[in-house]
């Protein structure tokens, strides 16, 4: 398993925070995501032998969110 802190530039309103959250935990191999609105960031938990921390961002710019940083943590 891994995490990924996602840094977003354009966060705008609560209902982008459904958006995401609903479009990330659909994808096989997610194990949970949290948006944090004020902090403009999304953290999942994922299994990376299933899907990728690049998966997920590309998942987040489709939803048309400018990504501007990630970091990933293996656990």
């Amino acid at each position: 398993m891994s995490k990924v802190t996602m840094k977003l530039d354009d966060l705008t309103c609560p209902s982008c925070m459904t958006k995401i959250e609903g479009a990330l935990s659909k994808q096989d191999g997610v194990k949970s995501v949290k948006v944090l609105f004020n902090a403009s960031k999304v953290k999942a938990e994922f299994d990376d032998t299933t899907v990728s921390a690049e998966d997920l961002a590309n998942t987040v710019t489709n939803l048309g969110y400018a990504v501007q940083s990630s970091k990933v943590k293996a656990l």
